[in-house]
């Protein structure tokens, strides 16, 4: 049970490493990416042991919970802790061996680079922040994880701001985020008042399934929620800034796409699941979850559509990715959770090996993507394109189905 009932260490240990390379990389022997790349890896084997210890567990699991008073203010106590459960469990499990693939992927594809510590410091505080946000135990911890992880983004998008259209990526992709964001923020004060001012994201759960708040106002804090997912996961219309991200280094659009920032709209969802499926559960369909699955669905032609006139790989790439994230919304928006979060797990493998499979393609020409002139493209997409070879597929292949069967586990 230590692993459950200490999760807290998993974002708390890359976290430590932030500050460790901000203050001291630049003296160490690997400017910081070997404090890194232990940091994730640590987090890694504790997110590990969770996800056994879980998988472990007789059925029925219940979630294993523990927290501490954070602050009391006008008779309001205040807790911050953790709440563990199979979804918890799989996504730690993504974003830690996504991260810990990325770090390593890093050190030789950033080698040389005059913020290369930079970088790394950046890379592990993007990583603390996501774990943060799958591991909160309440809605206003929550909040902190999901800001963090736009402001890490900013900065990796933006890593090359001496270029312009970095920078202006990294703006556009920050403005419309926050957009979202604004509406993430109401939604949670509009709950915070109808749970009876409570931020525990448990306890609203089981109020909004139960009955115990009004449905105008579910209703209410659900449509602004949703304007959060709408900025966060690139979903119609608000799905206009992921494209531009990839003006950052190749492995941050790994990262982004396949573990953290775009799939924690997703997440969000699927934690207060109850909020949106009593909140949104109106028109002629009933129990469906018509919002979600509406603009889910639109997303998904929308991104795949477009994804057909790009010349540029990493462009080809992101709207796949807006296609595949509406499929996930769409997913669970019309009541198939399982499938949704399946789905988003099986998604992190295969897009990261996309990305840093064209990573190999893009550093030996000097950072140009363009399809156009590329001989052999599929060569170094293969494994994540799903074509047989031997050398690299097939233990891809293997890795991907022993991980899908523990998440199957795990979210059962």
């Amino acid at each position: 049970m230590f692993f459950l009932r200490n999760a807290w260490l998993v974002p708390a240990v890359p976290g430590a490493c932030f500050f460790l390379i901000l203050f001291f990389g630049k003296r160490m022997p690997g400017k910081g990416a070997d404090i890194g790349i232990a940091g994730v890896g640590l987090s890694f084997l504790l997110s590990l042991g969770a996800a056994v210890k879980w998988i472990s567990m007789s059925t029925p699991r219940h979630a294993v919970e523990r927290h501490v008073t954070w602050f009391k203010m006008g008779g309001i106590t205040v807790h911050a802790g953790t709440h563990i459960d199979g979804l918890a469990v799989m996504m730690l499990f993504v974003v830690t061996i996504v991260s810990l693939m990325v770090h390593v992927y890093s050190v030789g594809y950033m080698h040389g680079d005059r913020r290369f510590t930079f970088y790394y410091a950046a890379l592990s505080l993007f990583t603390a922040s996501m774990l943060t946000l799958v591991t909160a135990d309440n809605t206003l911890l929550l909040l902190i994880g999901w800001e963090l992880v736009g402001v890490c983004s900013f900065m990796l998008i933006g890593h090359w701001w001496e270029e312009e259209v970095n920078s202006a990526a990294a703006v556009k992709a920050f403005i419309t985020t926050r957009v979202g964001d604004v509406g993430l923020m109401l939604g949670i004060i509009t709950l915070f008042y109808a749970a009876g001012q409570n931020f525990d994201i448990a306890h609203l759960n089981r109020l909004a399934l139960t009955g115990g708040i009004s449905h105008h106002l579910l209703l209410v804090g659900a449509l602004l929620l949703l304007l959060g997912v709408v900025g966060k996961s690139a979903q119609f219309p608000l799905h206009v800034w992921l494209p531009d991200a990839m003006a950052g280094p190749t492995p941050v659009s790994a990262l982004i796409h396949a573990a953290t920032m775009v799939v924690a709209g997703v997440y969000l969802v699927a934690r207060v699941y109850g909020v949106f499926l009593s909140g949104l559960s109106i028109g002629p369909l009933g129990n469906g979850i018509n919002a979600l699955a509406l603009i889910g669905g639109i997303t998904v032609l929308i991104g795949a559509a477009l994804a057909f006139v790009q010349d540029d790989v990493k462009r080809v790439l992101a709207y796949s990715t807006i296609s595949q994230l509406g499929y996930m919304v769409m997913a669970l928006g019309v009541g198939a959770w399982t499938a949704g979060i399946f789905h988003l797990f099986t998604h992190a493998f295969f897009k990261a090996l996309l990305f840093l499979g064209s990573g190999s393609l893009i550093h030996p020409r000097s950072g140009r993507s363009s399809l156009r002139r590329s001989p052999w493209p599929g060569s170094s997409l293969s494994p994540g394109s799903g074509r047989r070879t031997r050398s690299s597929s097939a233990p891809a292949a293997a890795t991907i189905r022993c991980s899908c069967g523990s998440a199957s586990s795990a979210l059962s």
